[in-house]
């Protein structure tokens, strides 16, 4: 391996793209060719260049890889990028899904071409920075300066009620920044440091761990989103362009989750055990009611992001289950989700391009005339569903085992949001693709174009395969996931000794 700043050229060559895209004419012969040429070459060129992550990075190593680090701010704030286990896969989930948006927009983006595609490519490089950063104050730059390009994403491009739902979005998730900055402050103040590896050797004394996990746990529960503060994103799916909820349910969601693990669990050891029955208990209700409120529903996007709801409870509850199963299965079935949520809203994306509606009154019948389309469908449902042989299934069957060595009762409530996502992903797919094709203007709609199987089959094709075999992605994961929870037991076990010895 070289001393080539891999982390630093993957987070930030999409800015390069930026930079030609600005002296690129929108309205010239060949304008909007050009523009969508060179997203595409450069969100293709910057998956490639990530991949040498992966092929560099050591499984067998718990710790971080591939450090950069260079004074940043006099205060001992610094420059300091680095990879584990836990937060190398997300980086390559961000640039893997980033062609297919560009894809996605080919046709469907009419106005403002290239404003779209630079807050793409600079909402691309605050995604990864946010999980190689090793600098606390970096991490809340990256994660707060991504809001920016998503908002405008949602309240330029968006639907008819695109600013309300912008503005929920930001105001939203700057709320329970504001908390997460304060909690940063104090850490300094504590600690002396802002570096992430010395925070996670930190030991912060038990009454503050309490003040700093309510902090950190309001902002990441808000971008996860948990019950109940998930509302603003049905409205923020829904208003959203295709490739924007491609990239809201594909990555955004799952800083929330990325932050839970290496914050809440890694340096609030003794809080995260004393709040665990709280977050099991959201994560059941947001398992089970959002469900429900999913069946209920009459937009297809509106369905599958209350489904995505669902599916992060699962996610919560695993992390705080704090154990092997739990841990694995919940960064599982965050990059799982990544992938079959992202699918599901290109495939909305699909019919919506040809009928501009998401109701779901308005199809039927669509597999007569559209058969690969509905295959592709299929595949995604299922993985939804959590059916054995998908991706989706690994995550969550993992998620259980951890929480029910925790918990039997926990567990059981969760199952039952198995049966209930069943419920609303096959009714949804039998009234969109099955029945009589009565409807005028379904009998005039073409099959999957060359572009459209470009987009689904690599990821039909990954849906199956993480779900046979998952073993990539676990090896990866193993080593650093040891650590976490082997770090977490200890600190339990050393709080309880101090207790003991004091009575």
């Amino acid at each position: 391996m070289t001393d080539w700043p891999i982390l630093s050229t993957v987070t930030f060559l999409p800015l390069v793209g930026v930079l030609l895209l600005l002296f690129t004419r929108e309205d010239g012969p060949n304008g909007r060719r050009n523009i969508l040429n060179i997203s595409l070459a450069t969100t293709v060129f910057t998956f490639i260049v990530s991949l040498f992550v992966w092929i560099w990075f050591d499984n067998a190593n718990p710790g971080f890889q591939m450090i950069e680090k260079h004074d940043w701010l006099t205060s001992g704030i610094s420059y300091h990028m680095g990879v584990d286990g836990i937060s190398m896969l997300f980086v390559i989930l961000s640039t893997f899904l980033m062609p297919f948006c560009v894809l996605a927009s080919w046709l469907s983006v009419e106005k403002r071409l290239k404003d779209y595609m630079i807050a793409f490519l600079v909402l691309e490089t605050m995604m990864v920075g946010v999980f190689v950063s090793l600098d606390i104050v970096l991490f809340y730059v990256f994660f707060e300066a991504g809001l920016i390009p998503m908002f405008l994403i949602i309240g330029v491009w968006g639907g008819k009620d695109r600013v309300y739902a912008s503005y929920k979005f930001f105001l939203y998730t700057l709320l329970g920044s504001v908390l997460m900055l304060l909690a940063i402050m104090a850490m300094y103040w504590q600690a002396g440091t802002t570096d992430i590896p010395s925070l996670l050797a930190y030991k912060f004394p038990p009454q503050l761990q309490t003040w700093l996990w309510l902090a950190f746990f309001a902002s990441f529960a808000v971008k996860m989103p948990m019950w109940p503060v998930h509302t603003w994103l049905p409205d923020a799916h829904v208003q959203a362009p295709t490739a924007g909820s491609v990239i809201l349910a594909g990555i955004l969601l799952k800083l929330g989750g990325y932050g839970l693990i290496r914050f809440s669990l890694g340096m609030f050891p003794n809080a995260s055990e004393f709040f665990a029955p709280l977050v099991f208990a959201l994560s059941v209700i947001a398992i089970i009611y959002t469900s429900l409120v999913a069946l209920m529903q009459e937009d297809i996007k509106k369905l599958i992001a209350y489904s995505s709801v669902a599916h992060m409870g699962y996610v919560t509850m695993g992390i705080f289950a704090a154990n092997q199963q739990g841990v694995q299965g919940a960064i599982f079935q965050m990059l799982s989700h990544g992938i079959v949520s992202g699918a599901l809203f290109l495939c909305v994306g699909v019919i919506y391009d040809r009928t501009h509606t998401r109701e779901i009154a308005a199809y039927g019948g669509l597999v007569n005339n559209m058969p690969k389309y509905a295959v592709a469908m299929m595949v995604f449902t299922m993985a939804n569903v959590g059916l054995p042989g998908t991706s989706g299934f690994i995550g969550e069957f993992l998620t259980l085992i951890g929480v029910f060595r925790v918990n039997t009762w926990v567990a059981l409530f969760a199952a039952t949001g198995v049966i209930l996502s069943a419920a609303y992903a096959l009714w949804l797919y039998r009234r969109v693709i099955f029945g009589v094709l009565d409807k005028e203007n379904l009998k005039k709609l073409l099959d999957l174009s060359p572009r459209e199987q470009l987009i689904l089959y690599p990821l039909i094709a990954l849906t199956i395969l993480f779900g046979v075999y998952p073993a990539p992605i676990f090896d990866a994961t193993a080593a650093s996931v040891d650590l976490l929870v082997n770090n977490y037991t200890a600190a339990l076990h050393a709080a309880q000794n101090v207790a003991l010895s004091m009575n």
